[in-house]
């Protein structure tokens, strides 16, 4: 039930022998909160995360409880069982930042995981720094300057996947329902500003972009009835616009 994610009211009991309603939290009052297959909740269920990843805050009995920040979602989706699951509404799937595609390992891999798991590993969390700088190098990232030309190449990405749209390419046309959400053009800009962070630059480039558009979008676009029965993949869609759309070369060169 929703009230087993964010928390409910109980009646307790006081020395004096009245009785009182106090909030107890649930495990969303965390900063990271891992959702393991979360498509195995009900969309009930499911609904009671939207307040809490947009707003970082928790609404019970018209009261709201303010989430301490950072606060971070991490959710695993189950795409071979369908049984016992349910569709992930669209306005969650649209509140998370990437759809990550978490193939299976490589034999290599396969080996580093029973290095892990059969043997006397026993590994040690160590702290890496504080919730106060996870939050200062959030705001760092902000601050990386853009271009015009490829925040507008971000934005027209985006309207590249709106089949009504003057820009939609003809796969978009032929095979999407419903486009990526502004939250989408969020997505895209600010991963390439921390990409080029990474990259140890003080700039966004072309590339930035191109790199990101594919997990922020992935899980924004509704296919319609012949994507699906045609098993489109949303990354078509996707690459296609970065093939159609024209890249702003000039800026590429700076």
């Amino acid at each position: 039930m929703p009230a087993d994610v964010i928390g409910t009211n109980v009646v307790l009991e006081s020395p004096e022998g009245g009785r009182k309603f106090d909030f107890q939290q649930g495990p969303i009052f965390a900063n990271l909160v891992l959702a393991d297959e979360i498509n195995r909740a009900t969309p009930k269920t499911q609904s009671a995360l939207l307040e809490a990843m947009q707003e970082k805050s928790v609404t019970v009995a018209g009261k709201t409880f303010q989430l301490v920040r950072p606060f971070f979602v991490l959710a695993t989706q189950n795409p071979l069982e369908m049984e016992g699951t349910y569709p992930l509404p669209e306005a969650q799937l649209d509140r998370f930042f990437f759809k990550l595609l978490v193939k299976f390992p490589s034999g290599a891999e396969i080996e580093r995981i029973l290095d892990r798991t059969t043997e006397g590993h026993d590994p040690k969390a160590s702290p890496v720094f504080d919730g106060h700088t996870i939050l200062e190098m959030s705001a760092l990232a902000r601050q990386i300057p853009i271009a015009d030309e490829l925040r507008r190449y971000g934005i027209n990405l985006v309207l590249a996947t709106h089949p009504e749209h003057e820009m939609a390419t003809e796969m978009t046309k032929q095979y999407v329902r419903y486009g990526s959400s502004p939250r989408g053009a969020q997505a895209i800009i600010l991963a390439a500003k921390i990409r080029a962070i990474l990259d140890h630059r003080y700039h966004v480039s072309r590339d930035d972009i191109r790199a990101v558009a594919p997990p922020a979008l992935r899980h924004r676009l509704i296919l319609n009835f012949e994507g699906q029965a045609e098993n489109v993949l949303a990354d078509d869609i996707i690459l296609d616009a970065l093939d159609t759309i024209d890249e702003p070369a000039a800026v590429a060169a700076h």
